[in-house]
């Protein structure tokens, strides 16, 4: 059992122990990859994510049995530097930049990487959504600096791809614990409509429907329109939103859409992409919480990899994926989170249930980063 690590059982979750893995530096076996399936082992985007893993570590050890069904993955340094990769055209970008926000500020010199493939989708979270939510996230755990960005170059629409992105993320000794425990209003919102290979006012026509439903509550709304054309429109057509509420204390919730990729099921108008764009917004506004339901897990790792201090963050209602999250927390770094929920006040009308999850940080310090 010591040589083999922490063994797991199927494919979900497969990002979260790799990702916890790279981090505690204990080595993950996971068997009965679709063992069951008449496709069985590991998925393209699958593979793509573990070499993506490769590229940023330095000396990693990855076994993959003839049917992929059993994975072996002994993680080795997280060294960074410049890399490049091409990910599968399955998912999109944000599936593999969930992972590296988590990983980037912990490798041994500031990681510049160029991801190509689909940016905007309708399963993964989006670049957009990213840039907007995951970035100041983690810039209030104290990960910040002049060279900390997300650049959309290209877009690329499922199913063709064709899209670029830059991320650039400087490296941290040590995270600095949080109190974020009260999320206040929502001041002000703003979103990107953008549409690649349709008409241009495509995008015109989502910010009106958006604007319809979120102007009764707040004046302050300005939805960007973002019409790439020629080479930087990337390979398929399609258009979407991404609307993002900022609060009074600075957090930020956020809901996207995009049209559904071409020739995949029914094609939805452009109206009613933002009529229920805007929805999912309030929906993430009623369940609240400092962090929306897409960054849940992120937080809660910058929290357990604080310094050894109590961090307390408010969430609305734990997402399933963050649930599962807090269990593989528990396996890597034996940390357990306490839990507390709640009930927003009958005359308050400050949405659904929250939960106070608090927890002192294993005081991780980044062994990987060269000695200025």
């Amino acid at each position: 059992m010591a040589s083999q690590g922490l063994i797991y059982d199927g494919c979900n979750f497969f990002r979260q122990r790799l990702v916890l893995s790279t981090l505690s530096g204990k080595r993950v076996k996971v068997k009965n990859i679709r063992s069951k399936d008449d496709n069985p082992g590991l998925r393209d985007f699958e593979a793509s994510f573990i070499r993506l893993l490769d590229k940023v570590t330095n000396g990693s050890r990855i076994e993959i049995n003839q049917t992929g069904t059993v994975l072996f993955y002994q993680p080795g340094l997280l060294y960074g530097g410049s890399i490049e990769h091409d990910c599968n055209l399955q998912r999109s970008v944000g599936y593999y930049l969930e992972a590296l926000l988590m990983l980037a500020p912990f490798m041994k010199t500031t990681l510049k990487a160029t991801l190509r493939g689909v940016t905007n989708d309708p399963t993964d979270p989006t670049v957009d959504l990213l840039k907007s939510t995951a970035l100041p996230l983690m810039k209030k755990f104290g990960i910040d600096g002049a060279g900390f960005d997300l650049q959309v170059v290209k877009r690329g629409m499922a199913p063709g791809g064709g899209g670029e992105v830059v991320l650039t993320c400087p490296v941290r000794r040590t995270i600095r614990p949080v109190q974020l425990t009260d999320p206040g209003k929502i001041k002000r919102i703003r979103g990107v409509a953008y549409s690649v290979r349709v008409s241009p006012q495509m995008a015109n026509r989502i910010v009106e429907s958006a604007r319809g439903v979120l102007n009764q509550f707040i004046p302050d709304i300005y939805i960007y329109t973002d019409h790439m054309k020629g080479a930087n429109s990337g390979k398929s057509p399609g258009f979407g939103l991404t609307l993002v509420a900022e609060t009074l204390n600075g957090c930020f919730l956020s809901a996207e859409m995009s049209s559904t990729p071409q020739g995949q099921g029914d094609p939805i108008l452009p109206e009613d992409l933002g009529r229920n764009c805007a929805k999912l917004l309030l929906e993430e506004v009623h369940r609240g919480g400092v962090v929306d339901s897409t960054n849940q897990s992120l937080a809660l790792l910058l929290m357990t990899l604080g310094q050894q201090d109590v961090s307390k963050v408010l969430l609305g209602p734990l997402s399933p994926y963050t649930i599962e999250f807090l269990r593989h927390i528990r396996d890597f770094f034996q940390i357990m989170f306490k839990i507390e929920v709640q009930k927003p006040l009958e005359d308050e009308r400050k949405g659904g249930d929250k939960v106070l999850m608090t927890c002192v940080g294993v005081g991780y310090s980044n062994i990987n980063k060269t000695l200025k």
